[in-house]
């Protein structure tokens, strides 16, 4: 079940954590009571009304402008299916990745109600996960930072955000994700997925149950993931490591730690434009394992498929990939300090090595290879804390507290030598790099310190037992140093490449909500709130987010911190729910007004892209999203929900001395139309599903003169438990078909940017039809 819940105000989020961070080192090797309740306790204080109204299957309804995700909801999908897309199944949400799982993080898409992953606040057991988008410069992505059988719930907010999250990405509304606590038994997990391809994944978890007279208890899961790409050659690879210890102190108190690591390595698919999949088809993939034919294409040499496109250069390298490792931790300290007051703290610490590859076929090598392999690393060390204070008094729940980090980023862009045909093996797509030597050339590195301050304060106030207003207000201050610090003119051909300091800063944005209960089993609810997205910052012409430091120069970047501000927006939400027994139901209205919308112009190939960052003006976002849940037989669930998305540019702008139309453009990449429709049937030790879900046309260019056309997918599955046998306190088997009518479709537009005119290979294929089955002993 998807369950709405009142937006968190009165919860108290007070913790601490701590991590070793990477030391940073040149890519030579591959890393492998009716009021709020707290967040985490928020389903341990449900009354017995909202137990009776939520319903097993796809349901999305209940209180304001927040859905939770249940631990029983995510097993209903595929063993380790990303959060984010069991996130996307949302009404209003929409995820797409060119893998089934939404595993492979170079090709994931999220939206919510038209704002974009890198748009989204995002955070762990409180620790801010920060960016969500590829080049993750200021924070993890939800698959590298936890296994997804350890998430004990998680939830969407679709309105304002919370101004208690913190994040300074969060333009309109966040991702909350909360592991769960050791058992109280000891015990254990095994789980084994098989799946098309070649997939395989095994997760193993030990609890030790409580161990000591005070209460203790912990447990460590391993998680493995491999398979082999669906086309092409390569194979993607990830395990992963969670330990968590709780040590209660007396009946309301707590102290918990919190580990993860992990290590993936991808082989990636090439990325495709409008003109490849019209003249070659979605099936075109990267040369590799035939290094003779990549050889002979940096040469000029081509498949005869080729000879009609207009680049065939840029059409397949020879490789490309992506190498990370990631770990995170902390300490969390969780007081009842009595009269009513709570204080919660947090330490938190993230290290990240990471590695983006392709083979350059424009670069050629001191061996006398007319080709080169490049790589792109980056390096994150995050240290930070919040803490927080709540005081319930009479009608009131008050919360206030700060928000620190300290983020030190860097990244470069390395060459290394390739093999003359013949005289010795490729470099692999994940490394080593060094076979032939070290680099040969650093053709530019950059880094960035940054600090982040956040304040917030807010109440909320029960004015009658079912009507609740809250209001509040953060302030945040976000300073970024730093810039290129390498440059090898003789690749760049600039001068001077940005540097510089920049600080993204306000002093007052408000959050107001209303919810009101005013019959049984109904409620209406408004929220507002005006956001901030601070600046970003990336590599030099990376060609992932809008930087200010991805500009072509140190001119270009001293007009652009003193013409553009940061993002901001405004954001109105009204809705309505009813809660039956037969039917539940749920309409939602929403407008957002953005001001300074950054855009990322990217143009030139994918190794060697050219980006322009500018100020798109307004944009204008309306939509309506409606959900409908009926149970017309026991044990039977059909849920329908539509979403409606009007998002356009409010101006026109002017890049290079050219004026572009782009007032009334729809923005890129998010469908204006979407309709999901799931059967679930549950029976005694039973489960199965069906889904079906429309997206319509997504635009690639920001003059909507490009784009892709909707599609249709279906899946369907079962599950089956046993329940206990033998040893196992639970047995189940499950079996899933992606894909089900084997649609072609586009799955991610935009992962190399948004052209202003035009097409771009800046799309990804999505997979075919695919089939898993999966074997879960508890023990």
């Amino acid at each position: 079940m998807f369950t709405k819940k009142m937006t968190p105000f009165g919860a108290a989020a007070f913790m601490l954590l701590s991590s070793t961070a990477l030391a940073a080192t040149p890519p030579d090797v591959v890393l492998r009571q009716k009021h709020h309740a707290r967040p985490e306790h928020r389903q341990a204080a449900s009354t017995a009304k909202d137990e009776n109204i939520m319903v097993t299957a796809a349901l999305r309804a209940a209180h304001s402008a927040i859905t939770d995700v249940s631990r029983k909801d995510m097993d209903r999908f595929v063993a380790g299916t990303s959060p984010l897309k069991i996130l996307g199944s949302l009404t209003g949400a929409n995820f797409v990745s060119n893998d089934p799982l939404g595993l492979d993080i170079y090709s994931k898409s999220f939206y919510v109600r038209g704002f974009n992953q890198s748009q989204l606040g995002a955070t762990l057991d409180g620790i801010p996960l920060g960016d969500q988008s590829y080049n993750k410069y200021n924070g993890l992505d939800i698959n590298s930072a936890i296994t997804q059988d350890n998430i004990a719930r998680m939830n969407l907010s679709q309105g304002g955000g919370d101004v208690t999250l913190p994040s300074t990405s969060e333009l309109g509304g966040a991702m909350e994700f909360y592991s769960a606590d050791p058992a109280d038994k000891a015990g254990g997990v095994i789980s084994q997925m098989f799946g098309s391809y070649n997939s395989f994944r095994t997760y193993v978890k030990g609890d030790t149950g409580t161990f000591t007279p005070f209460g203790t208890k912990a447990y460590v899961s391993y998680m493995r993931v491999d398979a082999d790409k669906w086309k092409g050659y390569g194979d993607q690879f990830t395990q992963q490591v969670n330990a968590k210890i709780v040590q209660p102190i007396g009946t309301n108190s707590s102290i918990k730690a919190f580990f993860n690591w992990s290590d993936l390595a991808q082989y990636e698919y090439q990325d495709l434009s409008l003109e490849l999949l019209h003249k070659v088809g979605q099936r075109l993939d990267n040369y590799a394992p035939d290094y003779r034919a990549a050889y002979l294409a940096a040469q000029g040499v081509y498949p005869a498929s080729f000879a009609s496109l207009s680049d065939p250069a840029d059409a397949a390298y020879y490789n490309g990939g992506q190498a990370e490792r990631d770990y995170l931790g902390g300490l969390t300290l969780d007081f009842d300090m009595g009269h009513h007051i709570r204080w919660k703290t947090l330490f938190y610490g993230h290290g990240s090595q990471e590695y983006s590859t392709w083979a350059n076929p424009f670069v050629a090598s001191p061996t006398g290879a007319p080709l080169s392999f490049m790589a792109i690393p980056e390096q994150v060390r995050r240290l930070g804390f919040t803490t927080e204070m709540t005081h319930t008094y009479k009608n009131n729940v008050l919360r206030t507290g700060v928000w620190f980090e300290n983020n030190d980023y860097s990244i470069g862009k390395y060459y290394y030598s390739e093999p003359v045909l013949g005289q010795g093996a490729p470099i692999g797509a994940i490394g080593p790099f060094n076979t032939y030597g070290g680099p040969f050339a650093q053709v530019w590195g950059m880094g960035f310190n940054t600090n982040t301050v956040q304040y917030h304060l807010t109440d909320t106030y029960h004015i009658l037992p079912g009507l609740a207003i809250t209001g509040g207000f953060k302030s945040l201050v976000v300073t970024t140093a730093g810039g290129a610090n390498e440059n090898d003119v003789s690749y760049t051909h600039v001068e001077q490449l940005p540097n510089g300091s920049v600080t993204s800063s306000a002093a007052f944005l408000p959050h107001i909500n209303i919810d009101w209960h005013f019959l049984h089993d109904h409620e209406l609810y408004f929220d507002v709130a005006e956001n901030m997205r601070a600046f970003t910052y990336e590599g030099y012409q990376s060609g992932s987010v809008p930087s200010l430091w991805g500009v072509k120069n140190q001119a270009a970047f001293d007009v652009a911190r003193r013409t553009l501000r940061p993002e901001r927006n405004w954001t109105y939400v009204v809705g309505y729910h009813y809660y039956g027994k037969v039917v539940s139901a749920s309409v939602d209205a929403y407008r957002s007004n953005f001001t300074n919308r950054l855009g990322l112009m990217a143009s030139g190939s994918l190794v060697n892209p050219t980006s322009t960052v500018g100020n798109l003006g307004g944009v204008t976002m309306n939509g309506v999203d409606a959900d409908v849940v009926i149970r017309p037989i026991r044990h039977l669930t059909i849920d329908n929900s539509i979403s409606y998305n009007h998002s356009t540019y409010d101006n026109n702008i002017t890049s290079a001395g050219v004026l572009y139309h782009l007032q009334g453009k729809k923005v890129p990449a998010y469908p204006q139309f979407m309709y999901k429709t799931s059967l679930i049937y549950s029976y005694q030790g039973l489960t199965a599903h069906f889904d079906a879900n429309y997206i319509s046309r997504r635009y690639l260019s920001y003059t909507n003169d490009t784009g892709v056309p909707g599609f249709w997918m279906t899946n369907i599955g079962a599950r089956y438990s046993f329940g206990q046998q033998s040893i196992f306190r639970d047995l189940s088997v499950s079996f899933d078909v992606y894909n089900l009518l084997n649609t072609p479709y586009i799955s991610t537009v935009g992962e190399q940017g948004f052209p202003l005119v035009g097409d771009r290979q800046s799309l990804l294929a999505g997979s075919p039809r695919q089939f898993f089955g999966s074997v879960s002993a508890k023990f």
